[in-house]
């Protein structure tokens, strides 16, 4: 079985491009949605405990962490972004194209918000409206969106790439040989 061809870089790009703007898309539609129907920070119940609606502004980063430092959240996720796009530019591979778009797409979402939204330009909330109670840290459930679900997948994703040696230009590293086993030689002629 051979291989599957790398892709060109104007492939690669197109690919990347289309998956960020989609995954934007998405994010950006489910929270206009979030704001126009959702009473705010009020549970709306979908599936019992185990799901539901919370609409909340976040200032913060995941679990509201770090609220008083929202220009600081804008700057990490437009540096994100630069890099990958910078990074996009070396990329053949199917696998690195697809998981970067998706992460791309995640982290324009966020960046959007903290960059457009209240209370200003740079220092946003970012619109939060999925809840988890189950989903705990510390002692505040999990309230998230769309592009972090992206961010957090894609993330694990990149991990997965690197740990199973997937290049961005479509190569595999190789493993490492381990080295033969040698039995020790047995000085002692054999006896009769």
């Amino acid at each position: 079985m051979s291989a599957r061809p790398t892709l060109r870089p104007a492939t690669a790009g197109i690919l990347i491009a289309i998956l960020a703007v989609t995954v934007l898309a998405v994010d950006q539609f489910t929270k206009y949605l979030a704001i126009t129907f959702l009473p705010p920070e009020e549970l709306v119940p979908v599936l019992g405990d185990a799901f539901g609606l919370y609409l909340i502004r976040n200032s913060g980063a995941a679990f509201s962490f770090g609220a008083g430092f929202t220009w600081i959240f804008t700057i990490a996720l437009a540096a994100v972004a630069i890099v990958i796009v910078v990074t996009a530019t070396r990329v053949r591979s199917r696998a690195w194209a697809v998981v970067l778009g998706l992460l791309l797409g995640g982290v324009a979402g966020n960046l959007g918000d903290r960059l457009f939204r209240e209370p200003g330009f740079g220092v946003g909330h970012v619109v939060d409206f999925v809840s988890t109670p189950w989903m705990w840290f510390w002692t505040t459930p999990a309230i998230y969106n769309v592009a972090d679900c992206f961010i957090v997948t894609m993330m694990i994703s990149i991990a997965v790439l690197v740990l199973t040696g997937r290049r961005l230009d479509g190569t595999r590293e190789k493993r490492a040989e381990p080295d033969a086993v040698v039995a020790p030689a047995d000085d002692a002629a054999p006896r009769d």
